[in-house]
């Protein structure tokens, strides 16, 4: 029997597909996922071919995790975390984030202004965001998108609580820095 999915209404079907290893459920839960997911690794990874690798991990450990998933809380958020992880995983290894509790000890932090960024729309925002250094795209996907408190933050980076705050802040300077090149003003 062939069985076309849909997923709103439908997603408890469709995970108890997936974990029996049904190929079509599958590539329903990849198509369905997918899209938000790259966009997410794409916020904590500028590069778009590693982006993608780490989406490929991150479907990975989704289909060999299913069976944890127990029903409680949306199945996209749990989908989510797990995508989070691959991403920080990746930074991790990488070395991307070695400098990140250094700033913590940097000088004096310029004050931001919150107006600038209303200013824009999402698009210009991402694209902001994309071009951030590692240390300050990271610590501000995980504060200002995925809702991480900053002792979250530093527990999940191997930072202080200092070092993400310093992280956070100096992403906001560095993004006001970038509207004022934009003629943006606050």
């Amino acid at each position: 029997m062939v069985v076309s999915w849909t997923v709103e209404g439908n997603e408890a079907e469709l995970i108890a597909q997936c974990l029996k290893n049904d190929a079509l459920a599958q590539k329903h839960m990849y198509e369905w996922l997918a899209p938000r997911m790259h966009a997410l690794c794409l916020r904590y990874i500028a590069d778009r071919e590693a982006a993608r690798d780490v989406l490929h991990d991150g479907f990975i450990t989704l289909f060999s995790k299913l069976d944890t998933y127990k029903g409680e809380g949306s199945f996209e958020g749990w989908a989510r975390r797990i995508f989070i992880t691959a991403s920080l995983m990746y930074l991790r290894k990488n070395d991307i984030l070695k400098h990140a509790d250094q700033l913590e000890e940097a000088g004096e932090q310029v004050p931001y202004d919150s107006g600038i960024v209303e200013q824009m729309d999402a698009r210009m925002l991402m694209d902001l965001v994309q071009e951030m250094p590692a240390g300050f795209r990271t610590v501000f996907n995980m504060y200002a998108v995925e809702g991480y408190s900053h002792q979250e933050i530093a527990q999940e980076l191997g930072i202080t609580e200092g070092g993400s705050r310093s992280q956070l802040s100096r992403a906001k300077i560095w993004l006001k820095e970038k509207l004022k090149e934009y003629n943006i003003d606050g």
